[in-house]
């Protein structure tokens, strides 16, 4: 039986390699917004896209030279901020062929992957869906 996808406000799909421009912080600053406004979400994370939620990220970024004594956050980090806080209005999604295609296979708990003829379902269960990044 086909997994069941919970009814949300929007549906966020983010395509492409994560660091390329500003449409991570997008995403997630668009997110976070959207629920502390009341919306339900779900983020449907494809291409390198689905690197942002491995476990192999650890909770901060590398330390940066320029700025030595302080930690930024991993984007695995920040979604699973989100994901914790969230719980029950926030869904994050990866597509399983892309990321079985570039060996992001140990992804955060909270994050199902399903294969990329699922996503059809998530956007009908969505009220409105965005889409960021190429195609």
């Amino acid at each position: 039986m086909a997994r069941q996808i919970p009814h949300t406000d929007v549906l966020i799909t983010l395509m492409g390699a994560p660091h390329a421009s500003d449409e991570v912080t997008t995403a997630l600053r668009l997110t976070q917004s959207l629920l502390e406004r009341g919306a339900t979400v779900q983020v449907w994370t494809c291409g390198y896209a689905t690197m942002l939620t491995q476990r192999s990220l650890g909770s901060d970024k590398p330390r940066n030279l320029a700025d030595w004594n302080r930690e930024y956050p991993s984007t695995a980090a920040l979604v699973e901020e989100l994901l914790t806080a969230w719980e029950g209005r926030l869904y994050w999604y990866g597509c399983r062929f892309c990321s079985d295609d570039r060996g992001a296979v140990d992804h955060l708990p909270q994050v199902v992957l399903r294969p990329p003829g699922g996503y059809a379902a998530n956007v009908a269960a969505a009220g409105k869906t965005l889409h960021l990044g190429g195609i």
